[in-house]
């Protein structure tokens, strides 16, 4: 008889084992000659070696059924120690699976457009409105290569500019100060990766949320790197963004022309940069608009009604304007 150890490294425990332990449960009974302690992400098991070699091969394989898509039940675990393929509610276009295995898809021709463009490019800038999904569709991207091991950690920034009014005074420590300004990123990725084991990719820096600041003086390597907001970039921080990039490293620049929260003497760096780095291959551009708008029903109309309005202030402007003749 021989014991062995094995260890969950990139799942939730949690979800692996099943409420009230009923997967692990279940991986018992089908292994009745082994006797199998689970504790933690440690699974302890004792019994002859090749009904072990067995079992270390099935939980490897459902190890990774669960890492994809945050979720194990008793159907797949049947299907998967039987060497069946399991089940799953949909295939194609899928990204990556929610923490409650919902498939996360491109709900859009534009949000398809920006997941395609990515594999093919290396430096992606995605401008839309509010609620096309262009934030979500770069992380739900940035989850799936990290789960997928091509690169060893993501980098998530935006620029700590106020929307129109004036926080004052934040107390604590500077994780305290800048996490208002990041809780969009925060949200995102809650939907994507288990609490657990999000929380330890934070404390090991795999996953890392920093305001833009912070980014001056590195290299960036084996990473992909999310700017968020960047409409609120200056031309300088913009610049010194884009070349962080270092290695196997790819950037994803998301922002939304109609929320500039810059002072009206300065120049978004955003819009500096489209117009400079057009037609430099390996950048590619996708222009979201309404129709992408993924959110309630009502954020369309809120947009189209902003449309309306500055089209109409515009025209008043431009009537108002006197005749040189």
């Amino acid at each position: 008889m021989i014991e062995k150890h094995i260890v969950l490294e990139d799942i939730d425990p949690v979800i692996f084992y099943g409420v009230n332990n009923a997967n692990m449960q279940m991986i018992k009974a089908l292994f009745p000659k082994l006797r199998i302690v689970a504790r933690g992400d440690v699974i302890k098991v004792m019994g002859d070696e090749e009904e072990m070699c067995a079992f270390e091969e099935a939980i490897l394989a459902l190890e990774k059924h669960c890492a994809r898509y945050n979720s194990l039940n008793e159907e797949a675990i049947l299907d998967i120690i039987k060497g069946n393929k399991p089940q799953i509610e949909k295939t194609g276009d899928v990204i990556v699976y929610s923490v409650t295995g919902k498939p996360i898809t491109p709900r859009s021709t534009n949000q398809l457009k920006l997941v395609k463009e990515f594999d093919k490019n290396d430096m992606i800038f995605a401008i839309g409105p509010a609620g096309s999904g262009k934030t979500y569709t770069a992380i739900a991207l940035a989850v799936r290569a990290l789960k997928n091991k091509e690169i060893k950690k993501i980098i998530l920034s935006r620029p700590a500019v106020e929307a129109g009014e004036k926080l004052g005074f934040l107390p604590g420590d500077m994780k305290d100060k800048i996490d208002p300004y990041l809780q969009p990123l925060y949200d995102a990725l809650q939907d994507m990766i288990p609490a657990a084991k999000l929380k330890e990719y934070m404390e090991l820096n795999i996953i890392q949320i920093a305001p833009l600041a912070f980014m001056r003086g590195r290299t960036l390597n084996d990473a992909i790197v999310i700017l968020d907001e960047a409409q609120n970039t200056t031309t300088q921080q913009i610049k010194m963004f884009l070349t962080r990039m270092g290695m196997n490293t790819k950037m994803i620049v998301t922002g939304d022309m109609t929320q500039i929260d810059l002072p009206s003497s300065q120049t978004s760096g955003l819009v500096q940069a489209i117009k400079i780095l057009k037609g430099v291959k390996g950048i590619s551009f996708i222009e979201l608009n309404k129709k992408d708008i993924v959110r309630h029903k009502l954020v369309t109309r809120i947009v189209e009604a902003y449309e309306k309005f500055e089209e109409k202030t515009k025209s008043l402007k431009n009537t108002d304007k006197p005749s040189l003749q």
